[in-house]
């Protein structure tokens, strides 16, 4: 991600300004109130709704499908702009759910570092391990936030090492819990020598801030209980000894993360967390294309799809492809080359999320995400660029792990049937393969949840009512070869053959002895369990 040349030129002003990150961690950690206060603090609400909050008004705002809204999880990942200070945040809340880890996996290649929340009780929890490998793969930057301090947690130093030890990542701490659980009365910003403390009675309103000399300052012992200041500058002193100290460089090269201590649902350490990603989050990034790779100080526009979402607004039959920036200034109106279909596209009605809300966007800038409504015409993993024929690369499909047929519940609806699943097919929410043999849709998914989440979504986007059954085939692989030993090896295998919705060829398996025979008998092809969303 990083291994761009050190005497790289300058950002422009409005690019450099851009922080464009993600939030990720386990299901209950507490991402999407945390996403509620930056757009509380960044001035985007008014009132930070809970996720389990009662009526209308108090919905979360970042999740916008009726499902999310009923069951209090995201399945969905939503981008959010808004500005902080003096800076240009492009937040983007994942799905914590690991049957929607394919939306998460491809949303982290279009952000420049990502946010990890971690449960003060619970440390570090399996989602949050497999979504940080990924980050790995990518040397993003990571800022850590460890939440929920306002109830039994564990030790500090028990989820520093644990972290250490789990992610094999240096560990530094912006800022220390004072007590836990009911004893939790806020934190010693050590970055800037701070006293927050934390206002239990109105959740929305920011910390008070002392300012003080070091750990000697009288002025602590006024604020501090005498058996909590006694263990603060025990432990900030074995802390000091023992953890590195705030590095922003490696911070930036993926190897260090800082932490800091908090609660989101009472507003408490994000403000010193999004100090945090503006001091230590970095800039518009290089991004990965071919045949060259795209500078975001650029003169030319250019961006990549990483997700679609159908039918965000159900009055319309909407397609809005998220796209990011990857280089120069936007101008709503303006044309840009389709790379894949070598079509001109006029950008006329660009649009801007709050979440569910949006506005027209006038302009856009390398980093920013900005939604482009569409009929279709954009698929995950298509470039657009002012002509020059580049394709972003690194955005992956994954073969998935739950196979199920599917049919409507009325015969006669089997054509609206089709054009739900390719919709839904285009927006990366399932997969859907069409067997040769045979008549109806195979659908393909990674987690069960997914079933639900489509079943419950084609009925009430398209009022057509489903059924899913159990499938023969357990798994699906991509086959490459030449389109020769491809079709000679297809005519060989109809009973396993089906084409996805881009018509690439699929071999849909029983067991694993299928695959090994493939690889035994047919060296000229190859199955894999990944295909890239571009062409």
């Amino acid at each position: 991600m990083l291994d761009t040349p050190p005497n790289r030129p300058k950002l422009p002003p409005e690019i450099a300004r851009r922080r464009t990150f993600a939030i990720i961690s386990h299901p209950d950690a507490g991402k999407t109130t945390l996403t509620e206060k930056f757009l509380l603090f960044g001035g985007a609400i008014q009132m930070a709704g809970q996720v389990r909050a009662k009526g209308e008004a108090r919905r979360t705002r970042s999740d916008f499908m009726q499902m999310e809204k009923d069951r209090g999880i995201s399945v969905s990942a939503s981008a959010m702009s808004f500005d902080y200070k003096t800076f240009r945040f492009n937040l983007v809340d994942t799905p914590g759910h690991s049957d929607f880890s394919e939306d998460t996996y491809r949303t982290l290649t279009a952000v420049d570092a990502a946010v990890m929340v971690i449960d003060g009780a619970k440390g570090v929890e399996s989602q949050t391990r497999k979504l940080f490998e990924v980050c790995r793969l990518r040397d993003l930057p990571i800022l850590t936030f460890c939440n929920k301090m306002d109830r039994e947690s564990r030790d500090t130093f028990d989820i520093i090492d644990e972290i250490q030890e789990n992610l094999a990542i240096d560990v530094t701490p912006a800022s220390w819990p004072i007590g836990t659980g009911q004893e939790f009365i806020g934190c010693y910003d050590i970055l800037r020598d701070r006293l927050e403390l934390m206002d239990r009675k109105d959740r929305n309103r920011v910390a008070e801030t002392v300012e003080i000399n070091g750990l000697d300052d009288p002025e602590l012992a006024r604020h501090v209980p005498a058996h909590l200041l006694s263990k603060l500058v025990e432990d900030i002193e074995m802390a000091k000894e023992l953890l590195p100290t705030l590095d922003p460089q490696s911070v930036l090269e993926g190897h260090m993360t800082p932490i800091w201590f908090g609660s989101a649902i009472n507003s408490f350490g994000v403000k010193e967390l999004m100090d945090g990603i503006s001091a230590y989050g970095p800039e518009p990034q290089v991004q990965s294309a071919e045949p060259r790779k795209i500078a975001p100080e650029e003169t030319k526009v250019s961006g990549f799809v990483f997700k679609v979402q159908a039918n965000m607004d159900p009055k319309h039959r909407d397609r809005v492809a998220f796209l990011r920036m990857a280089s120069g200034h936007f101008e709503r109106g303006m044309k840009l080359t389709h790379v894949r279909t070598k079509k001109p596209m006029a950008i006329s009605n660009p649009v801007l999320f709050l979440a569910a809300d949006r506005e027209l966007a006038e302009e856009a800038w390398a980093g920013d995400i900005i939604g482009i409504p569409n009929h279709g015409q954009l698929r995950i993993g298509d470039t657009l660029t002012e002509g020059e024929a580049l394709r972003v690369t690194g955005i992956p499909s994954f073969a998935p792990e739950l196979l199920q047929s599917v049919r409507a519940g009325d015969p006669m609806k089997a054509k609206h049937l089709e054009k739900a699943l390719m919709q839904f097919a285009e927006e990366g929410a399932a997969k859907v393969f069409k067997p040769t043999f045979g008549s109806g849709f195979i659908v393909g998914v990674v987690g069960a949840l997914q079933f639900e989440v489509l079943g419950s979504r084609i009925e009430m986007e398209y009022g057509l009512p489903v059924r899913f059954d159990q499938s023969q085939f357990t798994s699906a692989r991509w086959v490459k070869g030449d389109r020769q030993a491809v079709e000679k090896f297809a005519d060989a295998n109809k009973q396993h053959i089906a084409l996805d919705h881009d018509g690439d060829v699929v071999y849909l398996t029983r067991l694993q002895w299928d695959i090994d025979r493939v690889e035994r008998d047919y060296p000229e092809v190859e199955l894999t369990a990944t295909k890239e969303m571009s062409v």
